[in-house]
């Protein structure tokens, strides 16, 4: 009974943290502030329920600082091809840098 309900609560705090996304990247052009504001909710629902947000949207916020970053407007996304390949977000709030390894695909190699 216990693991049923705790499923329950994370598939309902996964759909509102979808939901509550979707909304920030639809107000990022005219409210940016609110934006923000909607991705804070959306990580305490997480940490509340104690639900990982979906890598998707993990990229979106930025590891240093916790604000929304949306490529282009708010971060600077390069691929490195140096050592291992790596994509790197440049957060242009904080200015700090995510590295995030590309790793090849076992029939490649």
């Amino acid at each position: 009974m216990y693991m049923a309900r705790k499923s329950k609560v994370a598939s309902i705090a996964l759909s509102r943290i979808r939901r509550l996304f979707s909304l920030a990247v639809e107000m990022l052009e005219t409210r940016p502030d609110l934006s923000q504001r909607y991705v804070e909710i959306a990580r305490k629902i997480a940490m509340r329920t104690r639900t990982r947000l979906p890598k998707e949207y993990r990229l979106l916020v930025c590891r240093h600082c916790k604000k929304f970053i949306f490529p282009g407007v708010s971060s600077r996304v390069r691929l490195q091809p140096r050592r291992e390949p790596h994509l790197v977000i440049t957060c242009l709030y904080c200015g700090k840098c995510m590295r995030i390894p590309l790793r090849r695909r076992k029939s490649e190699e």
